[in-house]
């Protein structure tokens, strides 16, 4: 009859081997793989420019105000309520929370449509679109409609003296269709647009 001493090598032996397989042989493979698979994906999607500068991830939004840009969709990120070990604020995002049958929900996005409609007077009363004017549950979502990308296309010309058309084939360039044609729904990177309307990428 075997003992709990004479099997104590053994488990410890197992215990051991499993501990290098999972947490040092099997991370190091699927990184590896990843890396050679999709490498630009696995280091985060940054966009680099044509002079080498890194300016952020395609999957993170960032927040542009001017005129002269694509604006994405409501950010809802905190800088103050966390810091790091040297006191440094630290960006955290997330759903407002804020329910649909409150005044808060409904307050911020009445101010939002008119900040919207008087910068784009031509539009008339034409429908906003709803991404415009809402938050993500990420609050970091990095993506609009083309719908919501078309919307802006007339301002965005107004501003930097170009042609609508032009505007449009930067949209469309950075227009992202469904997956496999069937799953989710087509897409503009707001940070793409913008980097490539100011020639940097």
């Amino acid at each position: 009859m075997k003992t709990v001493k004479s099997v104590l090598p053994k488990m410890a032996g197992f215990f051991l081997v499993m501990l290098i397989i999972t947490s040092v042989i099997y991370p190091a493979v699927i990184t590896a793989a990843a890396n050679v698979a999709f490498g630009h994906e696995a280091n985060g999607s940054v966009i680099v420019g044509k002079d080498g500068t890194k300016y952020g991830s395609a999957l993170l939004a960032q927040e542009f105000t001017g005129n002269q840009y694509l604006w994405g969709r409501v950010m809802n990120v905190d800088t103050g309520t966390f810091t790091d070990e040297n006191g440094e604020p630290l960006a955290y995002a997330g759903a407002s929370n804020k329910t649909p049958a409150g005044s808060e929900l409904e307050a911020m996005i009445a101010e939002r449509v008119e900040k919207i409609r008087a910068a784009h007077p031509e539009k008339g009363e034409e429908p906003i679109p709803v991404d415009l004017v809402t938050c993500s549950g990420s609050g970091l979502d990095p993506e609009i409609s083309p719908a919501a990308a078309g919307y802006q296309a007339e301002r965005i010309a107004r501003e930097r003296n170009m042609a609508v058309e032009d505007v449009e084939t930067v949209i469309s360039r950075y227009t992202t269709g469904r997956f496999l044609g069937m799953f989710g729904e087509p897409r503009v990177n707001v940070l793409k647009v913008n980097l490539a309307l100011d020639g940097l990428i």
